[in-house]
């Protein structure tokens, strides 16, 4: 079709399935949901670059094609063979996705945690027969118990109790430390929970982090020391993540190495807002965890792998 100008595009927000990216179409006018491997794409309805998609046009006419994914290992998950770009559902709770074989997943299903309240005072979650994920109930207690639970998590008042518009107000902020960052080098995500929000709940968050850039040159250390000072860049980067890069530079510090066999990983930490921009001219921020200090020890990592590995170091604290 010919593209018309000014752009013209549908006043409803995109919905598109969960983990399906929305890219322009070719008059970079509106954004459409990508195309997966497999399914029929054309110029207005391309497929999905960011999982390494092309419009294969040699095999359908009309101006039609099919999307096929570039040369990139398979992946294996319990015995089941997935090609490269293929997206799939292991569970009802899990929307995954191959990459040259290695295997992305994100949650169909919140894990939010939730702390009592004065407008939920006995929170609990509950799996409903018909549903895949479990949802939230508030059980009603006494009167004379509704209050003494939720003040568990708020400031005691004598003056009255906390009502449902001043939850802030009278909210005890609890906030665990950040995790260590999933990855030893390369962009990897760290986390923690807090309840620092306008209703006063439990939740995870996440940061961005890196620890070293994985072809980060490893300096010499100087005799008698065990530990590689904490390296800067000589020229700033651009940050980037899921294909978007960061609209401004940086000159972070990383993490050397020690060489006493130790594990070199942050020690104290600040957390920044960093805007991205992607190629579709979309922006959106992250938090960003930014390096001041390094240390070395002995509870190390294993293979780098964020979901066996025994790693449970938390960091000191984070600095603003």
């Amino acid at each position: 079709q010919a593209c018309t100008y000014p752009c013209q595009c549908p006043s409803q927000p995109l919905q598109c399935p969960a983990g399906t990216s929305h890219v322009l179409d070719a008059c970079g006018c509106c954004k459409v949901c990508a195309r997966q491997l497999g399914e029929l794409c054309s110029l207005q309805k391309p497929c999905d670059h960011h999982k390494g998609l092309y419009c294969d046009f040699s095999k359908i006419h009309r101006g039609s094609g099919i999307c096929l994914a570039h040369e990139g290992a398979t992946c294996d998950l319990l015995g089941k063979i997935y090609h490269n770009g293929e997206s799939f559902q292991p569970t009802c709770k899990l929307q995954c996705i191959c990459m040259d074989g290695a295997i992305g997943c994100i949650p169909l299903c919140s894990d939010d945690l939730r702390l009592p309240s004065p407008e939920c005072p006995n929170p609990r979650r509950v799996k409903f027969h018909n549903k895949c994920c479990e949802e939230w109930i508030c059980e009603e207690g006494s009167e004379e118990n509704r209050f003494e639970t939720a003040m568990a998590v708020f400031r005691e008042d004598p003056a009255r109790k906390p009502e449902l518009n001043n939850l802030q107000e009278n909210c005890l902020v609890q906030t665990t430390e950040w995790s260590a960052c999933s990855k030893s080098c390369g962009m990897g995500i760290s986390a923690r929970v807090t309840n620092d929000n306008p209703q006063c709940r439990l939740e995870k968050e996440t940061r961005l982090c890196v620890v070293r850039p994985c072809d980060f040159p490893v300096e010499k250390t100087k005799k008698g020391k065990k530990c590689v000072r904490t390296p800067k860049p000589r020229q700033s980067l651009h940050f980037e993540f899921s294909g978007c890069t960061s609209t401004r530079s940086y000159r972070p510090k990383f993490c050397g190495s020690c060489t006493d066999g130790r594990c070199c990983t942050p020690y104290v930490t600040s957390t920044t807002e960093v805007e991205f921009r992607c190629p579709e001219g979309d922006f959106f921020q992250r938090k960003m965890m930014f390096i001041k200090m390094c240390s070395c020890h002995y509870d190390c990592p294993r293979d780098n792998d964020i979901f066996l590995a025994t790693y449970h170091r938390r960091m000191i604290g984070d600095h603003v």
